[in-house]
């Protein structure tokens, strides 16, 4: 079984882009240690279609986030054609950990469609 389940900050804006005929948002989050809350682990986050959609209208840098999903590694080479490995957890849900103030869309996008509330 490949589960995350994970709740912390965003450490960045969402950076959102359509690739292959689907949206993908890629953004990071701090999780506290456990037993030493002044200790964080970074991760990546990577979601896809209208998850990466409401990922990028209602989070941004700052956001406590509850998320769920699965790790995927991948290979690549960088631009000095240095092999690399990434490890992403791919979003499956999204809730809202933060205070309902916090949780305000983005200036750019129409609030009357689709809001959560």
């Amino acid at each position: 079984m490949n589960k995350v389940i994970m709740m912390g900050n965003l450490t960045r804006d969402v950076e959102i882009r359509d690739a292959a005929n689907t949206t993908v948002a890629r953004v990071g989050i701090a999780v506290a240690r456990p037993f030493k809350p002044k200790e964080s682990d970074f991760f990546n986050l990577v979601a896809f279609g209208k998850t990466a959609e409401f990922l990028s209208k209602w989070f941004a840098k700052g956001s406590k986030i509850l998320v769920e999903g699965h790790l995927r590694t991948s290979n690549y080479e960088d631009k000095q054609g240095v092999k690399k490995t990434a490890t992403d957890i791919i979003i499956e849900q999204i809730e809202f950990a933060g205070s309902k103030r916090d949780s305000a869309p983005r200036d750019e996008f129409d609030v009357t469609d689709d809001t959560p509330f």
